[in-house]
Formats: C-alpha cells, structure tokens, sequence
C-alpha cells in the first residue's frame, strides 16, 4: 500500500511561533515534484507534541487538500490515550488521510495484553488503514513481534509498520509473523538499505526533508534490486543521517531546510531549539558531501 521514500514532514513555523501555511504547501509541493512516494504530516519530526489538536489536523488537512491524490497522506494520529488515540483516528479520517500513523502508549508503559487492547479499540472504531509506529526509544514501550502479529490478524485495517527500533532481524521476524504482505517502512534512514534488502518496502524518513530526490533515487534502487547503485546512494547520504541528528531533531533538519531551501522559515516551537554551532557545522558537511550545496 505504501511504499518508497515517505517523508516525514516538518512543520514550517513564523517567527512568533504560529504555523506558516504558505510555507508548508511550498514544501508539499516540492516533495512531490522530487519523488516522494508519500506524505506523513504531524508525526515526530513535525514537532506534533507542540501541535494543539486544532493545529494538527488542520495542518493535516492542508496536506491532503495540497497533495490532491497525487501521493498517499498517511496522518500521525496516535497517543498514550486510547480515548484520545480513538478520537484522533476519526479526525485524520474526516481530513481525507489515506491512512494513521499511531504509535503504542508511550509513558503509561502498558504491558503487550494493554498495547493489544490499544489498538483493537482504535481499530474497532474506525476504519481508516493503520500504520503502527514502533519506536521504542521515545515510547519506552515496544511492540513485540507477537503482538504484532495477533494485532494484524484481528485488524485489517493494520496494514503497515514504522519499524524504528534498530533491530534489523526485526524485519524477518515480523515477515513471518505478520506475512509477507504486510508493509514494513524502516523508521531509520542509515539502517534503510538493510532494511530493505530484509523484506523493507521503503522508510518514513527525516533525511527526505533535506534530499527527497536522493532518497527517492535510494528507495528506487533498493526496489528495482540495485543495491550496488544503492550502496553508492547510502554512501552519499550517510552523513546527512547522522548529520540530522546531532542534535535534538528536528532542529538541524530545519537549519539544512534553510541551506538548502533559503525560503524556509528558521522557527522551531519549544522545547524545541536551534542546532549548537557543532551540529550545524556537521550539517554543512553532510550537505557538501551529498552534493547539495
């Protein structure tokens, strides 16, 4: 359903903090025009946590109206709530998304019984498809391959996963458990070739922000089985992987929008900062070293 490389966009801000419409609609355009396979607004990267519920889906609305079926938009919706998590879904349907991004409770740490109740009750309540979103490192809760698996078999409309855990065997894993089928979208840009190469499909990824053409081009290669013109990609980009996180994200993306794009705002929301003059030095590198300065 899903598949390439899927930004996961950030949300352009004015400088007194409030969201820059024109802004963002630019930017949805852009990466369309430069390949991008589909669109996730007000996910982690697009600073949702500081996003009011009025802002989030409104920001995901402009997503859909701009895109215009030209890509999918797959909406971040998720919350440590179920009730909240449960509300979210319904309203990135009445936005037109194709699909939700959720991920399982964070900072409550339920147990796998109360990630499944989770999502059957936010499955059972909608029938948008659904990407889950692992990422055990700001949820400190993961889905267990397990679960995954009884929650894709009772659900449907659980299409997909952002697996950003780092755990490569993961994917094996979670293809025989799951079905070779079932969508697998690395939530990690340097681990994506691998990913890939294990039965991955393509990557939610940060670093398209900066060079969706050259991700697109990496997800293409990997997808025609080219891993050769694949690993010369990696290569490439490698540096901007880590580049845009040298400091807390996403702030050294949005300070490589500005090198990159001159056009964009340089406005984050707190808690949320600029990039120390160390990380911005290291996106100048990566920048260079990719060819895009």
């Amino acid at each position: 359903m899903f598949s390439g490389s899927i930004p996961a966009l950030v949300t352009p801000f004015h400088a007194d903090g409030s969201v820059d419409e024109d802004a963002f609609l630019s930017f949805v355009d852009w990466q369309i025009e430069q390949g991008s396979g589909a669109l996730v607004p007000c996910g982690t990267t697009g600073e949702a946590a500081t996003l009011s519920a009025e802002e989030h889906f409104h920001v995901v609305r402009l997503c859909v109206d701009r895109t215009a079926g030209r890509v999918p938009v797959i909406a971040g919706a998720g919350s440590n709530d179920t009730r909240v998590a449960i509300h979210n879904i319904a309203a990135a349907k009445a936005a037109g998304a194709d699909a939700a991004l959720m991920v399982p409770p964070y900072y409550n740490r339920p147990n796998q019984e109360g990630i499944f109740r989770h999502f059957e009750a936010v499955a059972q309540s909608c029938d948008l498809p659904i990407v889950l979103y692992n990422v055990p490192g700001r949820t400190v809760t993961d889905i267990a391959v397990e679960t995954m698996a009884r929650i894709t078999a009772a659900f449907p409309s659980v299409v997909g996963v952002k697996d950003a855990t780092g755990v490569l065997q993961r994917v094996s894993a979670q293809r025989a458990a799951c079905g070779a089928g079932f969508t697998q979208l690395s939530g990690n840009d340097e681990t994506s070739l691998a990913f890939n190469a294990m039965g991955g499909v393509g990557c939610i990824s940060v670093a398209a922000n900066v060079a969706p053409r050259l991700c697109a081009d990496f997800q293409a290669a990997c997808a025609a089985g080219d891993y050769a013109a694949a690993r010369e990609y990696q290569d490439r980009l490698f540096p901007l992987y880590v580049a845009l996180f040298s400091d807390a994200s996403p702030g050294p993306t949005k300070y490589a929008l500005t090198r990159v794009r001159p056009d964009f705002p340089p406005a984050l929301r707190l808690p949320m900062t600029w990039p120390s003059d160390a990380s911005q030095r290291a996106v100048d590198a990566a920048l260079a070293h990719a060819g895009l300065v």
